[in-house]
């Protein structure tokens, strides 16, 4: 078995874990660092809304021109007055987008490009984009986003309960704003494309943060039963059981994501790619960080308040320090107390740190050979 692997399997038996919970504030004090700054630059550089959200014209060549990019891109700007992204395509022709430009001036566009290219007036394609249709677009966008959080928010709470569905929530608006943010700040145009990569990274961070949830789920089970862990040990053994399968789904996700970003998009220069791609990029690295930095913590916040989880506390504090003055470990207490402890599994509710012995299953005291 590979080291990740043992690792993997040593974090599923409570052998050995991170304290996730109880350093919950540091990872708090992260995300909202990391908000404030995507808020702070959507709200100074804003979003670079592509032709499709603003309205424009696109004007695609059917001949290669007689000149490079960067002065097909002068040209275009100076017969425009606007900013023009100029793309070269794959049979050498180009293809010019210009912002707010309506038909009149369009056709004058044209003209000036056809003399500065070197090109034919025919040889040259306009196409028009209104903004009504982008603006379609955003408000298809955002009513499927709404119904799809409504969704989310019902199924979580009668799958698990309204707690999770509220940490989930708040996970989702976490990864989203900042991938937003990110946009804003490298300065990205905003695309159809951009769109459908931020309603495609929902699925993902819910996946991730969900198969965290159901472990959270089974581990909780019988807890109010036993006075050995707290429901923040166990949410932290929930997070360590599934740590690794998240990591590698995660890093399995981003591997081909990073392929289109920085070789489809960065090597080979496709627009379109880099829209899609860095949206799905920064969405799924907040998605992984969130259902196990985010999510969880703020369920074990949200459990803890209950007054049975604040009693259990008390009561496992107390009898913790009350092995500690007889000198014993905490592992010592444990294991003595186990048997007493019915219906709560002890591989489903280890700490975050390292656990001692498991107990032996009852009945292992019998004498080999002899049956009742």
């Amino acid at each position: 078995m590979s080291r990740l692997g043992n690792l993997g399997a040593r974090l599923y038996r409570g052998e050995v874990g991170y304290d996730f919970i109880g350093k919950r504030k540091i990872w708090y004090g992260v995300s909202i660092l990391i908000t404030i700054t995507a808020i702070l630059g959507l709200a100074v550089s804003g979003l670079n809304m592509g032709i499709e959200f603003k309205g424009g014209a696109v004007f695609t060549t059917d001949e290669k021109p007689n000149v490079s990019v960067s002065q097909a891109r002068e040209s275009a700007v100076e017969a425009s007055g606007h900013e023009a992204i100029v793309q070269e395509l794959g049979d050498g022709n180009m293809r010019i987008q210009i912002t707010e430009v309506d038909t009149a001036k369009a056709n004058e566009v044209k003209t000036q490009l056809s003399e500065d290219l070197g090109i034919p007036e025919a040889k040259i394609n306009a196409d028009l984009v209104g903004p009504s249709w982008g603006e379609q677009i955003a408000n298809k966008a955002w009513t499927g986003l709404g119904i799809f959080m409504v969704l989310v928010v019902i199924y979580l709470a009668i799958a698990f309960e309204w707690r999770m569905a509220v940490a989930a929530l708040i996970a989702l608006i976490h990864d989203i704003t900042i991938t937003v943010g990110i946009y804003a700040l490298v300065g990205f145009e905003v695309t159809p494309g951009t769109v459908i990569g931020l309603l495609t990274i929902l699925g993902y961070s819910l996946y991730d943060t969900v198969v965290v949830f159901d472990s959270l789920k089974e581990g909780q089970k019988g807890i109010t039963k036993q006075t050995r862990w707290t429901y923040s040990e166990v949410a932290n053994r929930s997070i360590n059981s599934t740590l690794v399968r998240s990591i590698n789904t995660t890093v399995v996700a981003l591997l081909p994501v990073a392929g289109l970003l920085f070789i489809g998009g960065g090597v080979l220069g496709a627009g379109m790619l880099n829209d899609i791609s860095l949206s799905l990029f920064v969405g799924l690295a907040a998605g992984a960080y969130s259902s196990i930095f985010i999510a969880t913590p703020l369920v074990a916040d949200l459990k803890e308040r209950e007054p049975q989880m604040k009693a259990l506390k008390k009561r496992i504090l107390a009898r913790r320090a009350a092995a500690a003055a007889k000198g014993e470990s905490v592992e010592d207490e444990r294991d003595d107390r186990a048997q007493e402890d019915d219906g709560f599994p002890e591989d489903a509710a280890a700490a975050g740190s390292v656990v001692g012995q498991r107990q032996q299953p009852r009945g292992h005291g019998r004498t080999p050979g002899k049956r009742r």
